[in-house]
């Protein structure tokens, strides 16, 4: 089935399609037209519009024409797959294709994930499917270890055990260990820790029903580091590298964790639950102290975890914390170079003191809506309790820009993909 042409154009369009058109259409041909004086940031946004201007027509495939940088054909590609039945896209036959093939890969890996139905995508299901993604690209290069179920509680990881442990399907800490020295005592340079909670009801802090309908985004994390590290790989990654995927399902059961629980973790720090709808913090703490425990120089935890980073960067921009400022600001450039917006927020160590208990070292959040002022960077403070040397090294990122519940003018609806190219820059560069 032929494909529609999509081309660029400097030159406006015609009069009859209109003032200042973006687009313009003949029999085989959409021409997208730009300003040449725009700023390259209008202009890969303006190419963003016209993408879902294009997917609105549901087409069967599109393919490129004439003269596009890499950047312009990644913004509308990134910009115009739809979850749904999504169309072919046919990159321009040059030096850029590979590379372009390999990050569009990873996004798909990472959307298709996250857009799964939670019914289909248990905390099992989605170590299988990350594992399995990452062992195509790895090969023997890749190990795989997992805690299920009772497993994790006899290890210690009390924090996914108990968010988990109100569901029938079983929590999960995955470990996967690329290794492509094959040496066992090769050091790692680098670790990977994802939210995967696959479904989120808020246990018995419940969430609305318009507050759950897009629970199943709340592995965003999860997929978003598995995509990162797939990226990498497929670059040419030569270092080793782990990934810990935190799943758990939490719902409402008699065998479900409860308000005014105290959880003790394996580096000794009491936890009192005051909101079972903060569990993302509960489960990455075990993923940063398994992190920590490979003595990394360097490590980077994705989720969407709080309310809060949505309310201050919006839907556009990720939000990123650190203890460590000058990782912070080579995370943030690394970031910028693969065009993906993120933004700096709060963080100092006495944010570990924002969420004070009479009955533990600390709670896991306030006993208010959204957890009260700065509830991101206190979320953050919460995590910084669990990782070693100080911080020195580890990057905390709130994914405020993981998930649109309905499309918008530039992004289609679903996950969106976005931080994987940030990370698998930060895993080259380790």
């Amino acid at each position: 089935m032929s494909h529609l042409l999509v081309e660029l154009s400097f030159q406006p369009a015609k009069a009859h399609w209109g003032d200042n058109a973006l687009l313009s259409f003949n029999a085989e041909t959409a021409t997208i037209h730009l300003d040449a004086n725009d700023a390259t940031d209008t202009q890969l946004s303006k190419i963003a519009v016209a993408a879902r201007k294009l997917d609105s027509m549901n087409l069967t495939g599109i393919t490129f024409t004439g003269q596009w940088s890499a950047q312009q054909q990644w913004a509308l590609a990134f910009s115009y797959r739809r979850p749904r039945n999504p169309a072919a896209i046919n990159w321009l036959d040059n030096q850029d294709k590979e590379a372009l093939e390999q990050r569009f890969a990873a996004l798909c890996f990472t959307r298709d994930l996250v857009n799964e139905t939670p019914e289909q995508l248990p905390p099992e299901e989605l170590a299988k499917r990350s594992s399995e993604w990452l062992s195509q690209l790895a090969g023997d290069k890749l190990s795989v270890k997992t805690w299920v179920g009772e497993e994790l509680a006899e290890a210690g990881w009390v924090g996914i055990y108990n968010v988990g442990r109100g569901s029938v399907r079983p929590p999960v800490l995955l470990e996967v260990d690329y290794n492509p020295s094959g040496d066992e005592n090769a050091p790692v340079a680098a670790a990977l820790v994802g939210k995967g909670i696959t479904f989120d009801s808020g246990g018995y802090s419940i969430k609305s029903s318009e507050g759950m309908l897009s629970m199943k985004c709340d592995m965003g994390g999860a997929a978003t580091v598995t995509g990162a590290l797939g990226l990498a790989i497929m670059q040419g990654l030569d270092k080793r590298v782990k990934l810990f995927l935190c799943c758990a399902e939490n719902l409402i059961s008699g065998h479900a964790f409860k308000l005014g629980d105290v959880l003790t973790y394996k580096n000794g720090v009491t936890v009192e639950i005051v909101n079972t709808d903060a569990e993302g913090r509960l489960v990455l703490a075990d993923g940063l102290m398994a992190a920590s425990e490979t003595h990394a120089p360097l490590i980077i935890d994705a989720a969407t975890l709080t309310g809060a980073a949505v309310a201050a960067t919006g839907g556009d921009y990720n939000a990123v914390f650190a203890l460590d400022k000058p990782a912070l600001q080579q995370f943030i450039k690394q970031s910028e170079q693969q065009f993906e917006p993120v933004w700096p927020l709060p963080l100092e160590v006495w944010h570990q003191d924002k969420c004070s208990s009479f009955f533990a070292d600390t709670a896991n959040s306030r006993a208010q809506k959204g957890g009260g002022a700065g509830g991101a960077s206190n979320a953050a403070g919460f995590l910084s309790r669990f990782v070693g040397n100080e911080g020195k090294g580890w990057i905390h990122v709130d994914l405020a820009a993981a998930y649109n519940a309905s499309g918008t003018s530039t992004m289609p609806a679903g996950g969106s993909g976005i931080g994987i190219r940030g990370i698998a820059q930060a895993l080259l560069d380790a």
